[in-house]
């Protein structure tokens, strides 16, 4: 009971408020730690196929010989598509697949993202499994053009190929639907939500052939000049749109198939020279975290895994021995694993971070590193809280505990008794009033009455200018989204010289009022970090890269603080202004060599297009957040 009575004592002490900014960063730097040791053996693990039903690599293929001569011939013709008007090209490739016995469709669609027109047609067709009953389907497609923006001659000469192929086969037990998309990512997006029935029609045709629930779906991206290419590797492509991945199984079963079967290198995230070192693993990682956290599609497949279709980009890289016929072969033996579902793929992982191919982290190993960062935000949001209901008073000094005379009694001996004593202090001007608390046992504690008192905390400013922060924060979202090319960099430019300003101006505004309080502060300070904590800490089940790059970026607002002194409110305030997410994003492209345009652009069409929730995240969340810290240290200031 003594050390229980000492405990009583220090939870009203004020220096235990000295602690949280040290905890907070303690939580950082084990989750940075937490991090960088994931590379190591001892922290990850081997990749391993789940679904024993997929039996990867276990069936012979025959897609060679005189196939060689029909793929030719397709390339032949897909290279003369490439200057034709859409609607022609689109009749060109329905006859090569009616050619081919198969019913065939057209869709077209049209998205007006930042003003510009992307408009275009997609052509695709159906294969009825022999042995199926149109309840399940998989999907093979290529675009007319790669992500990079290169002519995809031997990507749709391949498709139109293998839809010739696989209809001399009487075996499957699904259904094929080879798609050929007008462009990489928005033809793709445009026919998965026609098939699922989400699309809008104003925008986008509905779909005149469907078949049944889509199992998963492989793109081709094999960028060979008309005269066909051989490559030396195949870049497995797998990231989707906001992060989400596919069934770990699936790029498992390809990367044993290719490797294992068909002795073809496979890499990832480009990482053309992977040396399976520590730097090259951490390295890879971190190019995923980067993909996955930006949210962006990365290729065909990235419009599917939203509908938990699993589905992946083959891509061909580098120059090499391999040629068209061990990729045909490849994606044979894929779709004969594909073949072999009896459900849909579930067993393995949809939560995981690639080190190489064949090696990963898995979700219950890698998420304690993005919620730690998440919690140090929470713990200084609690800290801030305790501190306003504070008085501004000194440190009250403890006095040492000393036994007390035990009850002879044993009624008294037996019960818990604590006696509270207020001295007012009577006739002693120099001595401040105290409480003495009194232990069963004996032991007492006296504390000053100062460190127990509590001051009333005003809610309705902090809690209105927190919530005013984050429905601002829709106005640039909005701006930007629906901006035509033309303002885009402009309005951006204006937006971070307004952006850099705003809270000076906001703070010198309230401060013509005399508010906020010193109390009222500490509480919009408090109440923004306790809703950055809880968002970051969910986001990181949904998308832990994300989470994890706000998080640090972010991770200076634990740790600023409205002072008094002006050296100090300047710092801080210069800390923050190179943390104002408009100026991360400008030095992001600066150091990623891409033009600031471009990426507003992508963005714009994301958000119409793909569903792309990115800027939601950066406009609702961590701006707003950045903006009530911004404030609260400019109010040092003015």
């Amino acid at each position: 009971m003594a050390l229980l009575a000492t405990l009583l004592a220090l939870r009203k002490d004020a220096r235990i408020l000295k602690i949280p900014p040290y905890l907070s960063a303690l939580l950082i730097l084990v989750g940075v730690a937490w991090l960088l040791v994931l590379p190591l053996n001892e922290y990850s693990r081997g990749t391993y196929v789940s679904e024993n039903a997929l039996l990867p690599g276990q069936v012979h293929t025959y897609f060679s010989g005189s196939e060689h001569d029909v793929f030719r011939a397709y390339r032949h013709e897909v290279a003369g598509l490439v200057d034709l008007p859409v609607q022609q090209r689109s009749e060109k490739l329905t006859e090569l697949f009616r050619a081919s016995n198969l019913k065939v469709a057209t869709q077209k669609y049209t998205y007006t993202p930042s003003g510009r027109n992307i408009s275009n047609e997609n052509v695709y067709a159906v294969l009825q499994g022999p042995r199926a009953d149109a309840t399940e389907a998989i999907v093979l497609m290529a675009s007319l053009k790669t992500m990079d923006g290169e002519h995809n001659y031997s990507g749709v000469a391949l498709v139109l190929a293998l839809a010739r192929y696989f209809k001399r086969w009487s075996l499957w037990s699904k259904d094929i639907i080879f798609l050929v998309a007008g462009d990489s990512t928005s033809g793709s997006q445009a026919w998965v939500d026609a098939y699922h029935d989400a699309h809008d029609p104003t925008k986008v045709e509905s779909l005149t052939i469907k078949s049944g629930a889509l199992q998963g779906a492989v793109g081709v991206e094999y960028p060979a000049g008309p005269w066909g290419h051989r490559y030396d590797e195949l870049h497995v492509v797998y990231d989707g749109t906001n992060g989400q991945l596919p069934n770990l199984d699936l790029f498992n079963t390809v990367v044993n198939i290719a490797s294992g079967q068909m002795g073809i290198r496979c890499t990832l995230q480009r990482m053309w020279l992977h040396a399976n070192s520590y730097q090259a693993r951490l390295q890879t990682m971190l190019r995923g975290m980067l993909s996955q956290g930006l949210g962006h599609a990365t290729g065909p497949h990235s419009a599917f895994i939203p509908y938990h279709v699993d589905a992946i980009t083959l891509v061909t890289v580098g120059d090499g021995w391999h040629d068209e016929m061990g990729l045909g072969r490849t994606i044979e033996s894929l779709f004969r694993s594909l073949n072999n579902l009896l459900e849909h793929l579930h067993q393995s992982f949809f939560f995981y971070l690639l080190l190489e191919a064949k090696r990963f982290v898995s979700i219950g190993t890698y998420l304690p590193s993005a919620m730690l960062i998440a919690a140090n935000f929470s713990i200084t949001a609690i800290a801030l809280w305790v501190q306003s209901g504070r008085s501004q008073e000194p440190i009250p000094n403890i006095a040492a505990t000393k036994p007390g005379p035990k009850s002879s009694s044993p009624e008294t001996s037996t019960e818990s008794k604590e006696q509270v004593q207020d001295e007012k202090g009577s006739g002693d001007n120099n001595t401040a009033p105290s409480t003495t608390v009194v232990s069963k046992d004996g032991a007492t504690a006296i504390i000053p009455t100062a460190a127990l008192a509590v001051s009333e905390r005003p809610l309705f400013l902090p809690t209105a200018f927190v919530l005013a922060a984050h429905i601002f924060g829709i106005v640039p979202l909005a701006i930007f989204n629906k901006l035509p090319v033309s303002g885009l960099y402009s309005s951006f430019l204006l937006t971070a010289n307004l952006s850099a300003l705003l809270p000076l101006v906001t703070a010198f505004l309230l401060s013509r009022f005399g508010r906020p309080t010193v109390q009222e502060s500490t509480l919009i300070h408090c109440f923004s970090l306790l809703f950055l904590g809880m968002f970051l800490s969910a986001l990181a089940t949904l998308n832990f890269s994300q989470s994890l790059m706000i998080g640090l970026l972010s991770a200076p607002l634990s740790f600023v603080r409205r002072t008094n002194g002006r050296k100090s409110s300047i710092a801080q305030f210069l800390l923050l202004a190179g943390l104002n997410p408009v100026v991360v994003a400008q030095i992001a492209t600066y150091v990623g060599k891409v033009e600031l345009l471009d990426v507003l652009v992508k963005a714009a069409e994301g958000w119409e297009v793909w569903g792309l929730w990115t800027q939601v995240v950066v406009w609702l969340v961590w701006w707003p957040a950045w903006f009530c810290g911004s404030v609260v240290v400019a109010l040092g200031l003015v």
